[in-house]
């Protein structure tokens, strides 16, 4: 076989490649799907025929292809070259790939054949072709909402097409997963739908009244169906339609007792639906029309609360509480339950007859005429006159000397002069027209007269005369007058005398105060309300009545009203108010730029609840036995039954974390003192408090033999001091074994009530307890009585029939002595009755100690008792002495 010389063959021709590939590869992957496939081709490659033969005739093959080259920044690609004869490659990524990265690639790439000759440098490289390459997208990540919440509000009664949208959005690259193809409400049950685009809808007419808002949950798929990692909450809120008309406000308002003024309207404001307003009207209104006289007043005494208030004394209560001296008033209607007020109900079949020692009798120029009044509208077009109070004939005649009467809604006060006074045409009639004497709601009353000018306070509110009438003087005439409340006593030309011209309403505390009219000062005082409106704030905007029950509020713009509103306040004084509701009704005109009204707001209808206080219990303590000798009960200061008496007054504490009991300061009204048992016998025993004890202090006293009353309002300290100073005394009392007394004090009329103190006055007897006393110890030898017989026996031996001179010289000087200590006695006792004539006021220590419960065991020396009780035993003595000799 011949072998044939080794060729070298000359490499003429370039690789050829496509001018452009597209290629997809899938993120996260490294194969890339070129279109057309990677394939170089070169003319230098034999043909087959002589391939085996040249294949072993030369190092290089002739026509392979050695390398893919690409050119372009950081184009994360390799290219391989997977057959060299056939010239196929792959394209591969380098590194990974991101298509939210970089969704696109473009280089270029070059094929390389493997060149000619022993060291094949002669390659050469085919033309530049373009590659491009798409990265094809993984749904990797899940969607997720633009807003972590999403909050909406409609208005109650609309459907809305949409209410709010929510948005969610993808971080994958391409549209397949990137977009968002579903929204879906998680929450079941709820009127609301959404579509595709995010768009939440309600299905259903909301209602505020039946769900004021909503809470629904929410997720989203993209279009790769991933849902959403984590879905979002929507609120949504019902608001009702808009109608004008107030809104934050509390139908109630609860008052602790003792807590100030407390604000009513926080947070109350005017919902005007953004109308043009050109000024705004508010009017509260504290309505107490139910509560005592018309609101929390002071329920002391009319008595006591002239005396607080400075009135002048001299007064007559002609509507008192029933007592046994009182008795006139025990036939009337009393309406006593609401805070211990005394209100008297007349229904045109009650009247009293006050009795003469009580009617004033010296009315001069000058007196003034007080009450309580609630009156509503007679019935019928000419209703009858309706008297409250009437001073007319008692007998033979129907003479009206003076009255004060209700007639068709007018207040008419008739006052006739004497002739004896006056003997010419004068005023008579005083007439006044006032809604407030039909309004069914209490008022206070003052007439001031000041002949021939009368004046009337209406709640403090002066009031002249509309229309004054002129009449003759009454004749003089012997007849006795009747003074009447409720109704008119018709005396003479009938026959049977009755009583007329009944009174409809209410009344409390009728008084007549003669010889001065009461000043203006005074009069508010009297009628003054403990509880009311109040205001932090001297804003011009408010405006008060003068009882401070009606508030009006005025501005040109919803925000000034909506500032001074929140201020609005209620207060009460009182230390232990009445509890229970007060009604609050509110109204409010608003007026717009060229029209009186051009909104209705609704009124308000709230109530304030004044809380229960703490009621306070009030203690008497002391000792309850007193034991003093006859001697000091005989004295002319008798002896201080309560001279160690305490009042204290205490409430349960309200803290809960540490409760208790806390000791408060406040007013009594009066305190009785009442003889348990027979009553006292004027002829032998009294009880009694000098007036000096009162002088001081806002206090009077009654006595009688049922016992004592202390009246007035004034401290618990200033009652100690009087209670101590009532004295006891018995100028008889050899016939008293014991006597018993109770104590009980008030406050509020009654409201509160003490304990019943009783204490117990007993008489220390000095013959009672003769064989206790060892006379042996108490009494001197030489004064001793001799009865043993051996004694008796030895004196008489040493006695004749007749004394001898110097016994009878010893007789007659003890005789003497006798005398001397005798008028020694009566002089002490005079002494002692001078010195217990001194001031009573200064508070007297009694000499002998308070005996207590237990058992006596009494030893008695006569030398050493005390002043009081000495000089009666030196008459004793001396009785013994005589007795003896």
């Amino acid at each position: 076989m011949a072998f044939l010389p080794c060729v070298f063959t000359v490499n003429k021709h370039k690789p050829w490649i496509e001018t452009s590939y597209h290629g997809v590869i899938t993120e996260n992957m490294d194969t890339v799907l070129l279109d057309p496939p990677l394939v170089a081709l070169d003319k230098d490659a034999p043909v087959p025929y002589h391939y085996i033969f040249e294949l072993t005739l030369t190092k290089k093959k002739k026509g392979e292809i050695c390398a893919f080259k690409i050119y372009g920044q950081d184009a994360p690609f390799e290219a391989v070259v997977l057959n060299r004869t056939s010239g196929e490659g792959v394209l591969r990524a380098s590194s990974p790939v991101d298509c939210e990265s970089q969704k696109e690639y473009t280089f270029i790439i070059q094929a390389y054949d493997c060149g000619a000759g022993p060291s094949g440098a002669d390659w050469k490289k085919s033309h530049k072709a373009v590659v491009h390459i798409q990265v094809d997208d993984v749904n990797e990540f899940s969607p997720v909402f633009r807003e972590s919440l999403y909050k909406a509000s409609v208005t109650e009664g609309k459907i809305y097409d949409s209410i709010l949208q929510v948005e969610a959005w993808d971080q994958d690259c391409s549209p397949q997963y990137s977009q968002i193809c579903n929204y879906e409400i998680v929450t079941s049950g709820t009127p609301f739908a959404i579509d595709r685009n995010g768009n939440i809808r309600n299905t259903e007419r909301l209602s505020y009244d039946k769900q004021q808002s909503y809470k629904i949950m929410v997720t989203a798929f993209d279009c790769g169906q991933k849902r959403a990692k984590e879905d979002v909450a929507v609120h949504i809120e019902v608001k009702p339609v808009c109608k004008p008309g107030w809104q934050g406000w509390n139908k109630r308002v609860d008052y602790e007792p003792g807590t100030g003024s407390k604000q009513l309207f926080p947070k109350m404001h005017l919902e005007t639906c953004d109308g043009p307003l050109s000024g705004v009207k508010v009017m509260v209104e504290l309505q107490t029309n139910h509560i005592g006289k018309g609101c929390d007043r002071e329920t002391y005494s009319e008595k006591s609360l002239q005396k607080l208030c400075g009135a002048a004394s001299g007064s007559t209560d002609l509507l008192p509480a029933p007592s046994p001296s009182t008795n006139w008033t025990a036939s009337l209607l009393t309406d006593s339950g609401r805070d211990s007020d005394l209100i008297y109900r007349f229904d045109g079949r009650q009247a009293a007859n006050v009795p003469d020692h009580v009617v004033p009798q010296n009315l001069t120029d000058q007196f003034t005429v007080a009450t309580w009044m609630k009156h509503g509208p007679s019935p019928g077009l000419r209703a009858e006159k309706e008297t409250l109070l009437c001073n007319s004939d008692k007998t033979e005649m129907n003479r009206h000397h003076y009255s004060l009467y209700v007639h068709n809604c007018r207040l008419v006060f008739l006052l006739r002069r004497d002739f004896t006074q006056v003997d010419t045409f004068r005023p008579a009639e005083f007439h006044w027209k006032l809604e407030q004497i039909c309004d069914k709601e209490w008022h206070y009353y003052v007439i001031n007269v000041e002949f021939p000018a009368v004046t009337l306070f209406v709640d403090g509110v002066t009031y002249e005369p509309y229309l004054v009438t002129d009449d003759w003087p009454i004749h003089a005439s012997k007849i006795d007058t009747q003074l009447t409340v409720g109704a008119c006593w018709q005396g003479g030309e009938v026959a049977t005398p009755r009583f007329t011209q009944y009174f409809h309403g209410s009344l409390s505390g009728l008084t007549i105060r003669p010889g001065r009219i009461e000043t203006q000062k005074v009069i508010s005082c009297l009628q003054a309300c403990k509880e009311g409106l109040d205001i932090n704030s001297l804003e011009s905007l408010f405006h008060f009545n003068p009882a401070q029950s009606v508030l009006v509020v005025e501005g040109e713009d919803v925000d000034s009203i909506n500032t001074a509103m929140t201020k609005v306040s209620y207060i009460n004084s009182r230390q232990f108010p009445t509890a229970g509701l007060r009604r609050l009704h509110i109204t409010t005109t608003v007026q717009c730029f060229g029209e009186d009204t051009c909104l209705s707001i609704p009124d308000i209808k709230a109530v304030v609840m004044v809380l229960p206080p703490s009621e306070p219990r009030i203690t008497i303590i002391g000792s309850n036995r007193l034991v003093r000798p006859a001697s000091d009960l005989r004295g002319p200061l008798g002896v201080a039954p309560f001279k160690e008496l305490h009042i204290t007054s205490t409430v349960m504490k309200g803290d809960i974390r540490r409760p208790g009991v806390m000791e408060v300061m406040h007013n009594l009204d009066y305190c009785d003192v009442l003889v348990i048992g027979e009553e006292l016998n004027p002829d032998r025993e009294s009880l009694e408090i000098h007036h000096s004890a009162l002088l001081g202090k806002h206090l009077d006293a009654t006595n009688s033999t049922s016992g004592i009353s202390i009246y007035g309002v004034d401290s618990m300290a200033h009652y100690e001091q009087a209670l101590r100073q009532v004295r006891y005394r018995n100028w008889r009392p050899a016939t008293l074994s014991e006597r018993r007394f109770r104590l009980t004090c008030s406050e509020l009329n009654g409201r509160y009530t003490s304990n019943e103190f009783n204490l117990e006055v007993s008489v220390l007897h000095h013959s009672a307890p003769v064989e206790h006393v060892n006379h042996m110890a108490a009494q001197p030898q030489y004064m001793r009585p001799v009865h043993h017989p051996l004694m008796i026996h030895s004196l008489n031996s040493h006695i004749p029939g007749s004394a001898p001179p110097a016994a009878t010289v010893v007789i007659v000087v003890c005789i003497a002595a006798l005398v001397v200590i005798v008028v020694i006695g009566v002089y002490r006792i005079h002494a002692t009755h001078q010195e217990g004539s001194r001031d009573e006021e200064e508070e007297v220590k009694d000499p002998e100690v308070d005996w207590n419960n237990s058992a006596l065991t009494i030893t008695v020396n006569p030398m050493e008792v005390t002043l009081n009780v000495g000089a009666k035993s030196v008459i004793f003595i001396g009785v013994l002495f005589l007795h003896w000799v």
